[in-house]
């Protein structure tokens, strides 16, 4: 091979829909990172450009596009008075609750109105901790396949607004 040449790369076969799948499950994972990181990016470059507070965006998405049309058909999710409403959307409420007092503290920190203390910190997020976990695992278990099954078919699955 001579001084500035380039080597050629041999041509692969074409792939397989399924071993495409296969081959590209890492990018696919690091682009779905990639992408959470970007929102995360944009949420807080408009905070700092418009000077208002972002919201927090999983609920929220949840509560106004996902959790009503789930509401259809799984008592989960259906929206009632007090000790009515569905126990994920009572979860919902309570780490708001959290979130916003987890927050203020914070902003306080930053603003110079109050030093940051780590214990003081550590009591925001105790608040909230176990609601927020038992929702985490609560929400999870609820959409997974065994008790969606007894509500959707899979024709209605796959028109869930996720």
């Amino acid at each position: 091979m001579s001084a500035g040449s380039v080597q050629q790369e041999p041509e692969l076969p074409p792939l397989s829909p399924k071993d495409f799948r296969v081959y590209n499950q890492l990018a696919d994972k690091m682009d779905y990172f990639h992408t959470m990181l970007r929102h995360g990016w944009d949420i807080q470059w408009k905070a700092a450009t418009t000077g208002r507070r972002p919201q927090e965006t999983h609920h929220a998405i949840e509560e106004q596009h996902i959790f009503p049309h789930l509401a259809l058909k799984m008592p989960e999710f259906r929206v009632g008075k007090g000790k009515h409403n569905a126990e994920l959307l009572r979860q919902h409420k309570q780490i708001h609750a959290g979130l916003d007092g987890f927050r203020d503290y914070l902003e306080k920190c930053l603003s110079g109105e109050e030093d940051l203390q780590l214990d003081v910190l550590k009591v925001k997020m105790e608040s909230w901790k176990d609601v927020l976990w038992t929702h985490l695992e609560q929400e999870v278990k609820t959409l997974g396949a065994d008790n969606m099954r007894k509500y959707w078919n899979k024709e209605e699955i796959g028109r869930i607004p996720f």
